[in-house]
């Protein structure tokens, strides 16, 4: 990272663990981080833990979520919930055999993600740091009512809402997440000051089942929305060149003030949840593209957040060896 970098804090949110088995795990973070530290990628002075980031977390989540939906995630939280919100799980996307069940404790773990993706947004916005990556953060499937796709509340959009509500900057939003960012969509999808562009395999074979290109905003909104649906097998070369002109594109039209981008590592080849067939090189020269877009339009200003990635056994020593570090056993 350059001196104008910040890493935020994540040990709030490794208590966002729905299960052993399931494949959004808090191991993929520890191994992630782990690799950065061994190989001198992040130094500890770098390092910014939230200060007093949770009342404000707390405020951002009931202004972007319908309070019933928050009222059931609280209740749900408990050790051992109410029989009545047990009830109501199913509805609100929490059920216990859906792909977001609730956990004991769920509600704190969340607050600590949007808390984390407020203050990179903050770190940015303030001057204080040129670029902010948030691992944690990237709950981009969230929506004002329900839950859906291992997302509880969409830090994502709640780290935009406050740049808008607070700092009045128009948001350029960037995901690379092999499943469509549909919840931050949506959440922005009438609003002409954020641009929401997603790269993402097509809903025609993949969850969430949208990210089309006839999705582009609607009412003053209209336009600023893009969607690069990629088919199955997707490689490299195709994947890059798609993204690389639209962003290119995206960005010398609409001029952001910042870049707040999702960074989901699973359109590589070996992820058990997608179809298509990229390598870590994508994941070397989308930040790159992006970086330099921050750089040319947005005065280097730019926010990123963690996303998907599910195979974590090959993809985190590839992403050493392509480092060029050598990779030793990992403890945890």
């Amino acid at each position: 990272m350059s001196k104008r970098s910040v890493w935020v804090d994540t040990s709030g949110s490794k208590g966002y663990r729905f299960h052993d088995e399931h494949p959004f795990h808090p191991i993929r973070l520890e191994l992630t981080e782990q690799l950065l530290r061994l190989s001198g990628e992040f130094p500890a002075a770098e390092l910014i833990v939230p200060p007093f980031a949770e009342e404000e977390a707390e405020q951002a989540i009931c202004k972007l979520h319908r309070h019933d939906y928050v009222d059931t995630v609280l209740a749900l939280s408990e050790e051992h919930p109410d029989p009545e919100a047990v009830r109501k799980a199913d509805a609100f996307g929490l059920g216990a055999d859906g792909d977001t069940p609730f956990f004991p404790g769920m509600h704190a773990a969340t607050r600590s993600i949007v808390a984390g993706s407020l203050a990179a947004a903050d770190a940015v916005m303030s001057g204080s740091a040129d670029h902010a990556l948030h691992l944690a953060g990237g709950l981009h499937h969230a929506f004002p009512d329900r839950a859906a796709g291992f997302c509880i509340y969409n830090d994502a959009a709640a780290a935009i809402s406050h740049i808008r509500e607070k700092y009045g900057a128009r948001v350029l939003y960037v995901d690379t997440d092999v499943h469509h960012g549909d919840g931050v969509q949506w959440f922005f999808y009438t609003d002409p000051d954020v641009f929401t562009l997603s790269i993402h395999e097509t809903g025609k074979f993949l969850f969430p089942g949208s990210g089309f290109h006839h999705e582009r905003g609607d009412s003053s909104g209209y336009g600023a929305c893009l969607n690069l649906s990629m088919e199955p097998y997707t490689e490299d070369e195709s994947w890059l060149e798609c993204f690389g002109e639209a962003l290119a594109r995206a960005a010398a039209v609409f001029r952001p003030d910042v870049i707040v981008s999702q960074h989901g590592c699973d359109a590589h080849a070996f992820d058990p949840l997608a179809h298509i067939h990229c390598s870590m090189k994508i994941y070397r020269e989308m930040p790159r593209m992006i970086r330099e877009c921050a750089d040319t339009y947005s005065q280097g200003r730019w926010i990123a957040l963690g996303g998907g990635g599910y195979d974590h056994w090959r993809v985190i020593p590839e992403l050493g060896a392509y480092c060029g570090w050598r990779c030793r056993p990992l403890r945890f």
